[in-house]
């Protein structure tokens, strides 16, 4: 009796295990960023491509607040920085920014920066990350044998 319970949670351990890892492949997230919690990523992106920041902000205090708001992208690498955008919020208020920038062109292969948000006097480092790939692709075009 005690070797068919055993089989049977191990069956049953072992089916949850693959339910989960397969969730987790469905879902294209890797189990290191799911640990991280909330927003949080790495994005490929290649040397000169585009991409979209939006970063939502609240006044979590009792007064209006103005704070001046940029991002950057910070690597061993390289670096982009945004255009800073100046925020005002009453209590209890929201609002998201938006930055639009691209890799720079010359941004090695392999890198990573982190997205690192910087407010007044002070910053705070996102888990977010742009890994630099490859944009080159290889097509064969034609072929022969003889």
């Amino acid at each position: 009796m005690n070797k068919k319970f055993a089989l049977c949670s191990i069956a049953a351990l072992t089916l949850i295990a693959v339910l989960i890892l397969s969730f987790l492949s469905s879902t294209g997230q890797s189990a290191a960023c799911l640990a991280c919690g909330g927003d949080n990523g790495v994005v490929d992106k290649a040397p000169c491509e585009a991409f979209t920041v939006k970063i939502g902000f609240k006044n979590t205090g009792k007064s209006e607040g103005t704070w001046s708001v940029n991002i950057a992208f910070e690597g061993e690498k390289w670096t982009w920085k945004g255009t800073p955008q100046t925020l005002t919020l009453r209590p209890s208020k929201a609002k998201t920014l938006t930055w639009n920038g691209s890799v720079p062109c010359d941004a090695s292969i392999g890198s990573m920066a982190r997205l690192v948000v910087y407010y007044n006097d002070s910053f705070t480092p996102l888990n977010w990350w742009i890994h630099i790939v490859s944009n080159a692709e290889l097509t064969i075009t034609s072929s022969s044998v003889e």
